[in-house]
């Protein structure tokens, strides 16, 4: 709901509305802001959720890895996915001013759906043009798609009703702002709307070049109000011009099942009559964040129980009870553009019309922020980064795991820490490598380990959760330790430094993707972190040997008929082979006998039933080998035989059934 009861409300909308239209003519696009009616703050009290349990404890470094510790330093300012984002505009350079890794963009849907007699019809090509460009620095994009916007958004349109609506959906004149509202409770603009995002989601889900995606579409600016011509109708003589709660659900609906990998934020806690609560994937979008106003000032970040009025949005999140929706969903938005300039001049408090910054960054789990007026801040000012670290993820290393001489495969592990106020919200591939004395990679290998389980170490607790007085900190997450299995059977004896990178899917489209980097000394800007030197090989001291690894899934062995290699999320290397047996087999080639003779070979495979194999050695006799069930598809659990091997680098061990299926295979080792 959104109204301006207050005259200083009014008083200061008309200051944002000049103020917008005098950016939109320098192409500077401005989100003017509102304070929404006063209500009661115990509207919905007893709501709130309260402190979250803390995360269960992940599993101990293995003991009998060596443990390598490593030095701390401060992440970059631009890490990717978080901090400030800065307004596209077309052809300038995006990364001038303050570091930052993301970009801020409106759309008006008329841009894509252009055509006047098909509402089916997308044309995406103003959207792609701004992502390849974003994409060129090494950015992701934040974006919005409008209907109506007061004097239009730099190149793009105030009007941005679709033209194929024409004759289809009723419009009102909004004389306040001069814009035309489409009726949003019309059949057809529902379906026209649900039918677009569904082709949105289509297209764009998980696409590398976009980070967040603010819900927008309805009312001014998409920001979902049409003050004053808004759902409080009880103290003016305007209509209300917002869909009922109903129809705005629909819409948000529409978003969450379009969007099941790219994050999604809508404005309120209370949109549509709060049709995100129960809609754990759906965060929120503060675009007033951290602003005081009102005579006398309150907050319309913080909640009541801080200072903040009863509209503020972690007020709202706590009526609703979502005030930990961070721990699934991104908090994104806009530092109010009257305090850009001042915002963290104060830090960790605040001033004048700048409420607690540390306390509105801590409590809200804030991810990343539209802030244009970051372009002036010098990057060396201590109060901005110290702001800019706490945002959203914060990953650190503190152990290295692993035998620093090794041969055939070996396990790594590490244990990472999060010292930020959200986990890292998207499942990027980490991996492992090792680089020689030029600096090299030679080798490389995926892992199975999800930074996202890693929470922040400890988070702030609400005054209305009644655990202690303001600021009381409560323990939160954990270290988590992750290891996987190796397999340094193709690499050359000799010395190295063991590496470790989570990547960025958009380096797979441009060279200039940002790096995301650990708050380690080790961090090397191409993105890897060095874990420390590993001696491959007999050679070296310290550390031991361990058994000769082979992974099902290396180039070198051979599939026969259905066989496959598939994820395996437990599996060493992140992946195995399937579909055996029925006339399907797996060889494993050039495996190493050593001085030849009977020598145990260890099958490590994932089966949710008793099956059973044969195991062949160099086209010998066949030997049926019966297997467990283990605990599902992607746990992996071990059998071990004695296998009689040639000496040397030459033998095959073949792997099938001719009779049925045989269990999925994840590797061998050989002792």
């Amino acid at each position: 709901m959104r109204t301006f009861a207050q005259r200083r409300g009014r008083e200061l909308l008309a200051a944002l509305c000049s103020t917008a239209m005098a950016l939109a003519l320098a192409a500077l696009p401005l989100t003017a802001h509102a304070a929404p009616a006063a209500g009661t703050a115990g509207a919905a009290a007893g709501s709130a959720q309260g402190a979250p349990e803390r995360p269960a404890p992940g599993p101990d470094p293995d003991p009998s890895l060596p443990a390598h510790a490593l030095g701390r330093a401060d992440a970059p300012l631009d890490n990717p996915l978080k901090g400030f984002a800065r307004f596209y505009q077309p052809g300038s350079d995006q990364n001038t001013g303050y570091p930052h890794s993301l970009t801020w963009s409106y759309f008006g849907l008329s841009e894509v759906m252009n055509d006047a007699s098909d509402c089916r019809h997308y044309d995406w090509g103003a959207l792609d043009s701004a992502l390849d460009e974003t994409a060129s620095y090494g950015n992701q994009a934040a974006i919005r798609f409008y209907i109506e916007y007061p004097d239009g958004a730099g190149s793009h349109p105030a009007n941005a009703i679709p033209p194929c609506f024409d004759g289809h959906v009723d419009n009102r004149v909004n004389t306040h702002w001069n814009t035309i509202s489409p009726d949003y409770d019309s059949p057809y603009l529902l379906d026209a709307l649900k039918d677009f995002i569904a082709a949105f989601g289509a297209r764009y889900d998980g696409d590398p070049r976009i980070g967040f995606i603010h819900m927008g579409l309805i009312g001014l600016w998409g920001e979902w109000h049409t003050w004053p011509y808004d759902t409080d109708t009880s103290n003016d003589s305007y209509p209300n011009y917002m869909p009922t709660d109903a129809h705005g659900a629909e819409i948000i609906r529409a978003y969450d099942k379009a969007f099941t990998h790219t994050k999604i934020e809508v404005r309120y806690p209370e949109s549509a009559g709060g049709a995100a609560d129960d809609l754990p994937a759906v965060g929120y979008h503060d675009d007033s964040f951290c602003f005081r106003e009102g005579s006398p000032l309150a907050g319309v970040t913080l909640p009541a129980s801080m200072g903040g009025a009863s509209y503020a949005q972690l007020q709202k999140a706590l009526d609703h009870g979502v005030e930990n929706r961070w721990i699934t969903a991104s908090m994104g938005g806009e530092v109010r553009p009257q305090i850009q300039s001042t915002a963290f001049d104060s830090w960790p408090g605040g001033s004048g019309e700048v409420d607690g910054m540390k306390a509105c960054l801590e409590l809200e789990h804030t991810t990343w922020k539209i802030n244009e007026g970051s372009a002036g801040y010098s990057p060396t000012d201590p109060k901005v980064a110290a702001a800019v670290r706490l945002m959203g993820y914060d990953l650190g290393v503190d152990h290295a795991y692993f035998h620093d001489t090794a041969q055939g495969s070996t396990k790594v592990g590490v244990r990472i820490s999060n010292n930020g106020v959200a986990p890292f919200y998207y499942p990027w591939t980490v991996s492992l490598g090792l680089k020689d004395s030029s600096g090299k990679v030679v080798t490389s290998w995926a892992t199975p380990w999800d930074l996202r389980t890693v929470m922040p170490a400890k988070i702030r607790a609400f005054p209305d959760w009644g655990v202690g007085s303001d600021p009381t900190y409560l323990t939160y997450g954990r270290a988590q330790y992750f290891d996987t299995t190796v397999d340094l059977s193709g690499v050359a004896s000799g010395d190295y430094r063991l590496v470790m990178k989570a990547k960025n899917p958009l380096e797979d489209i441009s060279p200039n993707a940002k790096k995301l980097r650990f708050a380690n000394s080790g961090q090397k800007a191409d993105g890897w972190l060095d874990l420390g030197a590993m001696t491959v090989g007999s050679g070296g001291s310290g550390g031991t040997t361990d058994p000769a690894g082979y992974e099902a899934e290396a180039d070198g062995n051979t599939l026969t008929n259905t066989a496959a290699v598939a994820d395996c999320a437990g599996c060493s290397g992140g992946a195995k082979v399937g579909y055996l047996g029925n006339g399907a087999s797996l060889t494993f080639n050039r495996v190493d006998g050593g001085d030849g003779g009977t020598t145990p070979v260890t099958v490590h495979y994932a089966t949710a039933v008793a099956r059973s194999a044969t195991i062949q050695v160099n086209g010998g006799p066949p030997r049926t080998v019966d297997f467990a069930p283990t605990a599902d598809w992607s746990t992996p659990g071990s059998s071990t035989v004695r296998l009689d091997l040639d000496a040397g680098t030459g033998n095959r061990i073949t792997i099938a059934n001719p009779s049925g299926w045989a269990p999925d295979i994840d590797r061998i080792t050989v002792t």
